[in-house]
């Protein structure tokens, strides 16, 4: 999904990791297990491989873009397991994981109709009772002028109760920050 050369910049910094690892994925994920083997849909740069690996034992990323996938696979090997693949249609088996992750992402997906296949997508990959979990941003005008140039769809919090339970998820959490909202959904055993 089209990122403007500003966001390429930032998302491939040491300072966003840092971030990431201190303040994002720690509030997404507040008191989560992860169990055993957890996917992060949109992995990007990486920024929150050695995070979520601290956290759980196998780490996939689904990647859309061939070159970040490529990158993944180049700079990650041995900690992430990396498939060049579309959010909206996983290239994976169903049940596989314990947890599905992702983060800052969801704008990036072109369509409120394509959010909500990445959303049954992965309630599908999920095992019974597994966690589906992250954060975006929220829609707000520096929000926006980071993204000029961008795919930008930012996901309205108010709404997303609603859509995850569309597609089968249950005990949803929707927590609002100053500048994003994390949530929590798990599917049913």
């Amino acid at each position: 999904m089209g990122m403007n050369y500003f966001h390429q910049l930032l998302c491939r910094s040491s300072m966003w990791e840092r971030t990431s690892a201190t303040r994002i994925v720690p509030w997404a994920l507040h008191g989560l297990d992860l169990g055993d083997q957890a996917l992060e849909v949109g992995p990007g740069y990486g920024a929150n491989v050695r995070t979520l690996r601290a956290r759980v034992p196998a780490l996939t990323g689904l990647e859309i873009d061939a070159a970040l996938a490529a990158r993944l696979r180049d700079r990650q090997s041995g900690r992430l397991r990396v498939i060049e693949g579309d959010g909206t249609a996983m290239p994976l088996p169903g049940n596989e994981f314990s947890s599905v992750v992702c983060f800052t992402m969801l704008h990036h997906v072109p369509s409120p109709a394509q959010q909500d296949d990445l959303f049954a997508e992965a309630f599908r990959v999920l095992r019974p009772g597994g966690v589906f979990a992250g954060s975006d941003g929220l829609d707000r005008l520096a929000f926006r002028l980071m993204h000029l140039g961008d795919t930008c769809v930012p996901v309205p919090p108010g709404t997303l109760t609603d859509r995850l339970t569309r597609v089968g998820f249950a005990d949803i959490e929707i927590d609002t920050g100053a500048t994003m909202f994390r949530f929590r959904a798990r599917r049913p055993s």
